[in-house]
């Protein structure tokens, strides 16, 4: 079905933004300054003038139909172009009163959050940051319900993520085998495959199934280890190789990072690891919003790598 630009309301354009940005009506009607029952009737209106349900209930929001997906990129750009012609919009670090919530591992906060702070400090000393954990599954789901304003963490499955999620490169992880210092294996010079395999592993997996990424990798080789265990996250791993006899693929950036760093001896993989790569990860929706844009640039030039 299609509409006539002369016979479409555009304010129903602003109710539309409202609710894709904030994910729920009540969001949406007090961002607005509107009523709940005006929002939905206006939603109504935009519904019977598109042709299409454009928003769907999920969870404690609502979800868009893979229609209004596709309008929010153009309408979400030209609204924000007439929006700074008419208001000259900028987002003022100094002086904004702003809270983002970004999801990432142990592994990802340990490096990021010292550096971000302090930066925030000196030129947003009013902004707030949480963080929540990183589960690599519900990336999408964390994203789409409007839960997190970003994800940092790698992607199980690149050729699954959703058009609606964008997502920006920021640092390739590279991986060592860790063990205690007063480990067996730590005198030896380099780490046969054979002695790798057979040694006791603990490994970390964030993608709410059993089965570590490195794992699959051996497994594509005709290979196994002996997994005898898994943690969710980075630290209570590093723990593990400290007090036992247990070794671990873990990234080898996270060991200057780590208290138990004197006590961690780290060697060459001898099956290395695949390339694991940490991204910054956001709604299409967000791409149009300059707080949310101003953090999205102030992450990857703070934590992008050039390759």
């Amino acid at each position: 079905m299609s509409v006539s630009f002369r016979a479409l309301d555009l304010n129903l354009l602003k109710v539309f933004e409202a609710l894709m940005t904030e994910g729920s009506v009540t969001r949406a009607a007090s961002a607005l300054t509107m009523t709940q029952p005006a929002v939905s009737n206006a939603l109504a209106r935009l519904r019977d003038a598109l042709g299409d349900p454009l928003f769907v209930r999920s969870g404690t929001g609502i979800r868009p139909t893979q229609r209004a997906v596709v309008l929010w990129e153009p309408i979400g750009e030209a609204l924000e172009s007439v929006r700074s012609a008419l208001d000259e919009q900028v987002f003022d670090p100094a002086r904004a009163q702003t809270e983002f919530t970004l999801s990432m591992s142990d592994y990802v906060a340990s490096l990021v959050m010292p550096n971000l702070l302090n930066h925030l400090g000196e030129i947003a000393p009013k902004t707030r940051v949480h963080t929540v954990p990183n589960t690599i599954l519900e990336i999408a789901d964390q994203l789409e319900g409007n839960r997190v304003d970003c994800v940092l963490s790698v992607y199980v499955n690149e050729a699954q993520q959703p058009t609606a999620i964008r997502s920006r490169s920021l640092w390739t992880v590279d991986y060592a085998c860790f063990m205690r210092r007063g480990h067996p294996l730590a005198a030896q010079k380099r780490l046969s495959t054979r002695a790798f395999l057979n040694a006791g592993h603990v490994d970390v997996t964030l993608a709410g199934k059993r089965a570590p990424t490195y794992d699959l990798f051996l497994a594509s080789r005709g290979l196994s280890r002996n997994l005898v265990a898994t943690v969710n996250h980075y630290s209570a791993a590093y723990e593990i190789v400290r007090q036992t006899d247990l070794i671990a693929v873990l990234p080898s950036d996270l060991r200057s990072q780590s208290r138990h760093a004197p006590f961690l001896h780290a060697m060459p993989l001898p099956l290395k690891a695949p390339a694991r790569i940490v991204s910054l990860f956001w709604h299409q929706r967000n791409d149009t919003v300059p707080a949310q844009r101003w953090l999205r640039e102030t992450l990857v030039g703070m934590f992008a790598k050039s390759e």
